[in-house]
């Protein structure tokens, strides 16, 4: 992204090495999906793709790790200046007994 794009009163995090760019207020998942970031996330057994889905933190479709916390559903979580996203790969822990993350 170059710096011309990036516009104040906006949030920038990091989603895999790469700046992106964010409204304030708008979830991690909605930023990455306009960045056209697809897959947030990849499953245990067969490393299949997995991203935005629901959109309402039902499915555990988009988990991400945020600043080192994994399970974090992205559809819920609002984008933070700074902020580390990584995708997450295979089962790091039960989601629904880690509270998926808000």
């Amino acid at each position: 992204m170059s710096t011309s794009t990036i516009r104040s009163g906006n949030v920038h995090f990091e989603f895999e090495g790469q700046t992106v760019l964010a409204r304030p207020g708008q979830s991690i998942a909605a930023a990455l999906w306009a960045a056209q970031h697809t897959t947030f996330r990849t499953t245990g057994g067969d490393a299949a793709p997995r991203g935005y889905f629901c959109g309402m933190g039902i499915c555990f479709d988009c988990l991400v790790t945020v600043d080192g916390r994994p399970n974090c559903r992205a559809c819920l979580v609002p984008a933070a200046d700074g902020m580390v996203v990584m995708r997450q790969h295979g089962n790091e822990g039960d989601p629904a007994s880690a509270g998926g993350g808000s």
